[in-house]
């Protein structure tokens, strides 16, 4: 099979285009490297094809998708307090971008497997969070989300296959620095012996789930005979940020405590995932334990990776 991964250079595209490769695949990568690094696709740069364009670009699409089985819609703008500063390119790279694929995919027939995000439920009234309920998006990052879920629903109804899987907080090595999650960011500082920066009480909790278990969400939504849907992918499991600083601090075996700052426009105080759906209809399951893949980590002084 031919696929198109795009954002492919990306944190979670360059582990689903690797994924391919290595399972026979034939892949083309759209990438404009905003984010992204070519060097995230080094060990794979001779079995891939890679292009160097945006989603935006319509005609550069059309080009690439007729010759494809189906999409990885990865690429997006993803950082929250940027989408403060840029809300309008957001809009212009998450939701245009995204229609032109839609567009494409329902031309080619061609079936899409993109990236949501958990940030659509907002500060939800239900934990754990499910699919039924109600988006409410605190951010414009987040908006962006909900506005590509308004189009799949659109899309869907004209046929095509569509598939929005809900990330919640992915982590894993190789993680964009420029949108570090908190667990990239707290390796770093008890790397450099520095106390985990915490903003807020630390209160707030999060479900984390490892980059390996969100490629194999997405390759057996491909896979499915499912054809349209959104879909948690998330461990069913939280913390809270302040424990996982004292987490990461145990670990390294220092002598530190946390130091506080304050909390971040847009921060989503609750996230907690009810993942029973895409266990029933996809037949997904996480695998690896954030504690687990932590004490691995710094243990084995693996950090420099992360």
């Amino acid at each position: 099979m031919k696929y198109l991964v795009t954002g492919g250079a990306g944190f979670i595209g360059s582990y689903i285009t690797k994924h391919l490769v290595n399972h026979g695949d034939s892949v083309v990568v759209l990438d404009n490297l905003y984010t992204g690094k070519k060097k995230n696709l080094a060990d794979i740069e001779n079995k891939i094809e890679f292009i160097d364009g945006d989603i935006r670009d319509f005609k550069l699409l059309e080009s690439i998708m007729k010759n494809t089985k189906g999409v990885f819609h990865q690429a997006a703008l993803a950082s929250v307090p940027e989408s403060y500063t840029i809300p309008e390119k957001y809009d212009d790279v998450n939701v245009n971008g995204t229609e032109n694929i839609f567009k494409l995919a329902k031309q080619f027939g061609l079936k899409v497997v993109y990236a949501s995000s958990s940030s659509v439920y907002g500060n939800p009234k239900n934990i754990p969070m499910k699919e039924s309920d109600e988006s409410k998006p605190i951010n414009p990052y987040a908006k962006t989300k909900a506005d590509k879920e308004k189009l799949a629903i659109k899309y869907s109804g004209m046929g095509v296959d569509i598939i929005g899987l809900r990330y919640f907080n992915v982590y894993g090595i190789g993680q964009s620095k420029e949108y570090a999650g908190v667990i990239k960011l707290f390796l770093e500082q008890i790397r450099d012996k520095l106390p985990p920066n915490v903003n807020g009480d630390g209160t707030q909790f999060r479900d984390f789930v490892h980059v390996s278990d969100v490629v194999k969400a997405n390759i057996l939504s491909m896979d499915s005979n499912v054809p349209n849907g959104f879909f948690n992918v998330g461990t069913n499991s939280s913390i809270t940020v302040l424990d996982l600083a004292k987490l990461v601090i145990e670990h390294a075996g220092l002598d530190i405590k946390p130091v506080f700052r304050p909390a971040l426009k847009g921060d989503v105080h609750k996230s907690l995932c009810n993942n029973q759906l895409i266990r029933e209809k996809i037949g997904w399951t996480p695998t690896i334990k954030l504690e687990d893949w932590l004490k691995e980590i710094i243990t084995l002084n693996k950090i420099d990776e992360v």
